[in-house]
């Protein structure tokens, strides 16, 4: 029985054979006139001498004469005419082999030592791993001098690099399974057929698959698993678009955000002044905050009363699609001057767009100085430290920017920048305040903005809360130094967690969460930030409680309102929405409204209950990007500019920015309103199989 491990090609008379390639060598090595018939093994000269040792092995292969014995391999007998005697070889090539040039070689050239076995399987699948040879040197030159001659080493479409030696595994250490490129790093998902990296040398390859794909030099490689181990390959596996999750080197690990720790301590009466207002014991607010943790993912909801504002979904580990804040190692793919923008690599499924209005750079690096073009500032494969602005919306990719900024409780750290600012919605005299604190905190090489929560709060909170992101950006900066571009640097922290970071104050009577492990960071994040805060956290036992915590507050229902394409108004009228490719569509109608006294009075007071609704509904929805609104007709001016006025009083307690022009003669007011990521709606749904999102499936019949 053949060996499986060895790449047999038998020779048959008429055409000279080709010996198996090596990882040493990938070309065949051709025999000189020196010699009579040997041919050379592209394996080092070093190995040739362990032919004399393999002439006594106990295995009996071949006698010191070499030819061989009774009891040798299959191929040996095949070639000698298949039954052991002496007699013209057959043209009839092993079962298996490709032929090819060997298969007419003449019998008399296999004299000097050319087998086709390189290790001299005798077919016995019994023998103990005693017999096996030191070295394969079978069928290979036993002067290293003649070996030397015959070995030719010309490259090959094919050919890899051996990995570096100070990359090499250390010995006795499992190998890593998979190639393609590191864990958050990665293009395509490698298959377990490789085994990441090359053999050591001496080494025999063993296995029926391939133990180390190669691919060509230059490419990019696709197949089972990508490149040979190393973290960062460019290889592709069979399932492109995912993460890799192999590599020879084990991924960094990205920076999290600091949470929890010890804060600064307050006096009692900062925190009774904190403590916000209460009511018979119990915390008064106008929002309130319930979180639900599924395995599938985290829902949150924020109310205002009963009446649900606000929804948020968050799957675990999402590193593709709710990647906003998150910093990256990334890679420049290719600039494009007529754009004025460059493809940035970020390990994920599509490359992330940087334009040249986000791009930082140093003015005496560039000859043109502040009126460079990004062709002279960027350039392909060139590592840059970047930050995700917005996330990946159905076809497009993330955008970039390169001014980093580490939001933290009470300020925000802008990295290598002179940003000095503080929040506008303060009065005049907590901003004289707050500017006397920051010019003593504020670190000379890096840039500050205080929030609008850091209003009443201490000089040592506000100095703590640099210190903490003062230590994440040094953790960022050592991981940028390691890690092989594209690479996740630094991850935001869970949806629950960005929006109390965010929004939540003293306005909130409660943040309510079902998940005892979630509670549990929650609670030590808020009294580590504003500990007279604390007792707000409150967690919601599912074991107990009957319902659901969504059913408890009436969200699930308020959810199916706010996914229906139709919304009805107090009145009786009624919003349509409709989501297209370039913008989103809202018509208001009167419906079941008929009024009282005259149309215009009536169509009048059904806008301005389609004002505050629509504000509503954008903020809920999470509806961005171009927004137009079809009013109905108003033929009074005043009743148009009144409608526009409480429009925009209702989007100023949205903190998303929105933008509204007036209504126009024909009754229509074009808006835009910011868009970070997917809205509502497409957080429940998918596309349809069948219509692909048109809403129509077209007769086929019709058109046959």
């Amino acid at each position: 029985m053949t060996d499986p491990t060895v790449n047999d090609r038998p020779g048959t008379p008429g055409e000279p054979s080709r010996p198996t390639p090596d990882a040493s060598a990938s070309t065949p090595s051709t025999p000189t006139p020196s010699t009579p018939a040997p041919q050379a093994s592209p394996v080092a000269p070093s190995s040739a001498p362990a032919a004399a040792e393999r002439t006594s092995s106990p295995s009996g292969d071949r006698d010191p004469a070499g030819a061989p014995s009774a009891g040798g391999s299959t191929s040996d007998r095949g070639e000698d005419g298949g039954d052991g005697t002496d007699g013209p070889p057959r043209p009839k090539r092993r079962r298996g082999s490709r032929g090819g040039r060997n298969r007419n070689r003449p019998a008399g050239a296999r004299e000097g030592g050319d087998d086709t076995d390189d290790d001299g399987d005798d077919g016995d699948d019994a023998r103990t791993p005693e017999e096996m040879p030191d070295r394969a040197s079978q069928g290979r030159p036993k002067d290293p001098v003649a070996a030397e001659r015959a070995l030719v080493k010309r490259p090959q479409i094919g050919d890899s690099r051996p990995a570096p030696t100070d990359d090499a595994p250390a010995e006795g250490a499992p190998k890593a399974q998979g190639g393609g490129r590191g864990q958050g790093a990665g293009r395509g998902q490698g298959n377990q057929g490789d085994q990441g990296g090359q053999p050591a040398d001496g080494e025999a390859r063993s296995g029926s698959g391939r133990s180390g794909s190669r691919r060509r030099r230059g490419g990019r490689g696709r197949g089972s698993g990508g490149g040979g181990g190393q973290a960062g390959g460019a290889g592709q596996g069979n399932q492109g678009g995912g993460r890799g999750q192999g590599g020879g080197r084990e991924a960094a690990r990205p920076v999290e955000a600091i949470l929890g720790g010890d804060g600064p301590e307050l006096d009692d009466e900062t925190l009774e002044k904190r403590r916000g207002r209460e009511r018979k014991g119990r915390p008064v607010g106008r929002y309130l905050m319930t979180v639900s943790v599924r395995p599938e993912s985290t829902q949150i909801a924020v109310l205002e009363g009963r009446n649900l504002i606000e929804h948020f979904v968050s799957r675990p580990a999402d590193d593709v699609a709710q990647i906003h804040g998150n910093i990256y190692l990334g890679k420049v793919q290719n600039v494009l001057p007529g754009m004025e923008a460059a493809f940035v690599d970020i390990s994920t499924p599509k490359n992330a767009v940087l334009y040249r209005g986000d791009v930082q750079y140093d003015v005496e690096d560039v000859e043109q100085g502040g009126n460079a073009r990004i062709e002279e500032i960027l350039k392909a494969k060139q590592s840059i430290i970047c930050q995700v602005t917005k996330n990946p919306i159905a076809h497009k990719g993330a955008r970039l920017t390169q001014e980093v900024s580490l939001p933290g409780r009470f300020v925000v750290l802008i990295p290598n920048s002179s940003t000095y600012g503080i929040s506008k919605r303060l009065a005049d005299d907590e901003r004289k305040r707050l500017r006397s604190i920051l010019d003593k905190v504020k670190p000379p090489q890096h840039g500050v903005i205080v929030r609008t929560a850091a209003e009443g709060v201490t000089s040592e909170e506000i100095s703590a809360d640099v210190r903490r992101l003062l230590s994440q950006w040094e953790r960022i900066e050592e991981l940028a130094a390691k890690v092989q571009a594209p690479a996740l640097l630094y991850r935001e922290p869970d949806m629950a967690v960005r929006v109390i970071r965010e929004e939540f104050n003293d306005d909130y009577r409660g943040v309510v969460i079902d998940d005892e492990q979630l509670y549990n960071e929650v609670k030590d994040y808020v009294s580590s930030i504003s500990p007279a805060l604390a007792d707000r956290v409150q967690h919601y036992d599912r074991s107990v409680e009957p319902l659901s915590i969504f059913e408890r507050h009436h969200v699930h229902e308020q959810l199916h309102k706010a996914l229906d394409r139709k919304v009805w108004l107090p009145s009786g009228g009624s919003l349509i929405i409709e989501h297209t490719e370039a913008l989103t569509v809202i018509d208001v109608n009167t419906g079941k409204n008929v009024g009282k006294s005259s149309l215009e009075e009536t169509v009048f007071r059904n806008n301005l209950e389609a004002a505050i609704e629509i504000a509503k509904q954008l903020r809920l929805r999470d509806i961005g990007g171009i927004i137009v609104i079809d009013f109905i007709d108003m033929e009074i001016k005043g009743n148009r500019d009144e409608v526009i006025k409480v429009f925009r009083d209702s989007l100023a307690r949205d903190k998303t920015r929105t933008q509204v022009f007036d209504i126009s003669e024909l009754g229509l007011v074009e808006m835009t309103r910011k868009r970070i990521g997917e809205g509502l709606l497409e957080s429940f749904s998918s596309i349809c199989q069948d219509c692909e999102g048109r809403g129509v499936v077209i007769d086929q019949g019709l058109l046959t």
